[in-house]
């Protein structure tokens, strides 16, 4: 008999009951050092005190009123992201599938709204991972993800990670624009080359083409930037974002310019919950603490100290490990041997741990996380790696 709960997730048995910054305890009192802030979303760890207490002084005054009336914490959020970034208008939304489902009707529509609905094809990336929806899964073009849901929705095509030549082979007459992630998360932490990301702002440039940046994983202070394009020096035109921007609460936002901005006019994009009052109160509040003063240089400097110690652990473990790589706070070991294999040795020493694509390890902490915590993370994850390579030796 199935469950209550549908078992569309391969779960591990662990309940966790409560939380304190980058710390999870179990229902069963067990301690561990999370290292996968709920897939790179718990931004700010368990039980910030700024969080909880403006989540909860909003819920005790109104949660939500539907985007039929104004919102003022919406407004303000809105206004707020606007003056530190790109953008001239913001979207929200309640999730990273549905921001760039928001994206992707933006850029469509505006070239519809240009004399141009031949427009509608997107230039998309190996590797990537864009959502679940059926757009978004035809964005992610994986496979194993499409298979057994019908015809795929027309109008992506997908093209290796940081090749400009494959770029610039597949725009057409019908492209409309790019998508891409600054870094692949779920693709197995790989970040884009500094120079590839200017290469598709250019070419975006050349060719008329509108340039959609998915920031739902690197955005809100992940990588050491607010936004991780900005390590570039570019800027898109529209640009989704969402996990960390409420700090666990669910809250999307699509990003853009005057020009993309203004093709959703009344009657044509909507959402229910997204943007209500209590969602933005933790958005504003997320906000507060990854403005603050030194917090973004503090998320560099420890991005650097962790990717230092993983750096040493694969010249330490060259059987199990192959390189180090990621971006800030979102960094990744690429494995030899299965990676379930270390992720499962690293739970049984207390640390969370997230798997990628490519075989990858994928470290993801909060961002208020410590450089003592992530020191004690690194000698978790040489313990695991030891038993692992031990155990590879006895076999």
């Amino acid at each position: 008999m199935i469950s209550a709960l549908l078992p569309n997730y391969a779960r591990a048995d662990l309940a966790f009951e409560r939380g304190e910054g980058a710390w999870l305890w179990t229902t069963d009192g067990r301690r561990f050092l999370d290292f996968g802030s709920g897939i790179a979303t718990a931004s700010l760890g368990h039980g910030h005190p700024h969080l909880a207490k403006a989540i909860a002084e909003q819920a005790a005054k109104l949660m939500h009123v539907s985007n039929l009336y104004r919102i003022p914490g919406a407004e303000r959020l809105a206004q707020r992201l606007v003056d530190r970034t790109f953008a001239d208008s913001v979207f929200f939304c309640n999730s990273g599938a549905e921001a760039n489902e928001g994206m992707i009707k933006m850029m469509r529509r505006e070239m519809f709204d240009s004399g141009k609905p031949e427009r509608f094809r997107f230039i998309t990336f190996e590797g990537a991972f864009h959502g679940r929806t059926l757009a978004t899964l035809a964005a992610t073009g994986n496979p194993a993800y499409l298979k057994g849901f019908g015809p795929v929705v027309d109008g992506f095509d997908q093209v290796p990670f940081n090749n400009m030549n494959a770029v610039r082979d597949k725009v057409g007459t019908e492209t409309c624009g790019i998508i891409v992630e600054p870094v692949q998360g779920e693709g197995g932490v790989r970040p884009g080359d500094i120079q590839f990301l200017r290469d598709l702002r250019a070419v975006c440039d050349e060719y008329g083409l509108i340039l959609g940046m998915d920031e739902v994983q690197t955005g809100m202070g992940r990588t050491g930037k607010l936004f991780a394009h900005e390590w570039a020096g570019i800027v898109p035109d529209v640009m989704s974002v969402a996990k960390g921007i409420g700090g666990g609460f669910p809250l999307g936002a699509v990003l853009a310019k005057e020009q993309f901005a203004k093709a959703l006019v009344p009657g044509t994009h909507g959402t229910t919950y997204g943007g209500n009052p209590l969602a933005c109160a933790a958005g504003n509040a997320v906000l507060d603490i990854v403005t603050g003063p030194g917090f973004l240089d503090a998320v560099v400097a420890k991005g650097k100290h962790l990717r230092a110690g993983t750096e040493q652990m694969v010249h330490d473990f060259p059987t199990l490990f192959e390189n180090a790589r990621g971006l800030g706070l979102l960094q990744g070991i690429k494995c030899v041997v299965p990676v379930g294999e270390v992720q499962a040795a690293c739970t049984a020493e207390g640390l969370m741990a997230i798997t990628a694509g490519e075989n990858t390890l994928r470290l993801a902490p909060p961002l208020v996380v410590t450089e003592a915590e992530i020191d004690l993370s690194l000698e978790m994850l040489r313990k695991a790696a030891t038993k692992v390579a031990a155990g590879k030796a006895a076999a």
